[in-house]
């Protein structure tokens, strides 16, 4: 009996500090839900959306040959189909520069329109290409630039008809490339062991050493130019440079939970949206120095892959099996 009551007053400690500890690490929720739930016939993910100079007409794409239009901002959207034969494609990229749009996936396909999506025609690729094509961006008529999944950059200025290399050297098998407004891009490798950046006018790809033992998750740019990265465990940091050493300490915006951190995305240049597994969304009005969680989504049956903002007030968070969410202006929340 002795040996038992020291074992019970052990228990109701360690319980005790459990409970404190979960209560401490609890995320407030945001004032307002400012994201309308959309769910889309499809099984697909969605990989990327775009729209042309009228910021009502845009389009959507992802695995299993996806391809959605909307012309209404994004608020109904209507599923297309484009004859690409027996090929299994997985829609990785889309862009527009007014009228004209690119799509581009995999295995290696690329899809090109000068009549705002009304007609699609396809551009032949090399059997040489390295790797498959992974995203592209419009830069101006007839000129865009695409990267592949090994970090092979090339740019057209003739409307696709060639492409010339930007860079000399493949980077590897990369878990996902980001491109800045500058054309810069940082690389993850496929098992999240280091990152790469590449600037124009480089001729290589510059390697560089994760900052902790966790493996990274996705890398990408603040407005300002500025690296985030996501790491294993639900970490954030920041750098303005990203070079050893640095980067900010570690933040666990919601450190009671594993969810992984998938996608972070800048509604201007302090607010920002951090997406992640399980319909986890959580939000920072002020750079990463506190942070909010939008419960009123996070019962959606779906990962969330990817955050995307084409102007403070229309954005988007792509998700699996049809599930999208639109951003809503008028609900912002408020600090």
């Amino acid at each position: 009996m002795n040996q038992v009551l020291p074992k019970l007053k052990q228990a109701a400690v360690l319980l005790v500090v459990c409970l404190f500890c979960i209560s401490c690490s609890e995320v407030p929720s945001v004032s307002n839900n400012p994201w309308k739930i959309l769910s889309l016939p499809t099984e697909a993910i969605f990989a990327d959306v775009a729209f042309t100079d009228d910021n009502n007409h845009g389009w959507l794409v992802g695995t299993q040959e996806t391809i959605f239009e909307t012309n209404d901002g994004g608020d109904t959207w209507e599923e297309k189909t484009i004859d690409l034969g027996d090929e299994k494609i997985a829609f990785s990229g889309v862009s527009f520069y007014g009228q004209e749009g690119w799509i581009v996936g995999k295995p290696s396909i690329m899809l090109h329109t000068n009549d705002g999506g009304e007609n699609w025609s396809r551009i032949p690729l090399s059997a040489k290409l390295p790797g498959s094509p992974d995203g592209i961006i419009a830069l101006a008529e007839n000129t865009a630039e695409m990267v592949t999944d090994l970090g092979a950059i090339y740019k057209t200025i003739d409307g696709g008809k060639n492409w010339k290399a930007q860079v000399e050297g493949a980077v590897g098998v990369a878990r996902n490339i980001t491109r800045s407004p500058d054309g810069s891009y940082v690389a993850v490798s496929n098992k999240g062991n280091f990152y790469s950046t590449w600037n124009p006018g480089d001729t290589e790809w510059t390697p560089h050493n994760r900052n902790s033992s966790r493996r990274l998750q996705n890398m990408g740019f603040g407005k300002d130019g500025q690296l985030w990265l996501l790491a294993r465990g639900g970490v954030v940091q920041f750098s303005d440079t990203g070079e050893e050493g640095e980067w900010s300490d570690a933040i666990n915006p919601e450190f009671s939970t594993s969810w992984g951190l998938l996608d972070l995305g800048y509604r201007t240049s302090e607010e920002l949206w951090v997406a992640g597994g399980s319909g986890n969304l959580l939000y920072s009005p002020d750079g990463g120095a506190t942070w909010q969680k939008d419960r009123d989504v996070e019962d959606i049956p779906s990962n969330l892959y990817k955050v995307v903002f084409n102007s403070p007030e229309q954005g988007f968070v792509l998700g699996e099996r049809g599930f999208l969410l639109k951003y809503e202006p008028s609900h912002t929340p408020t600090l």
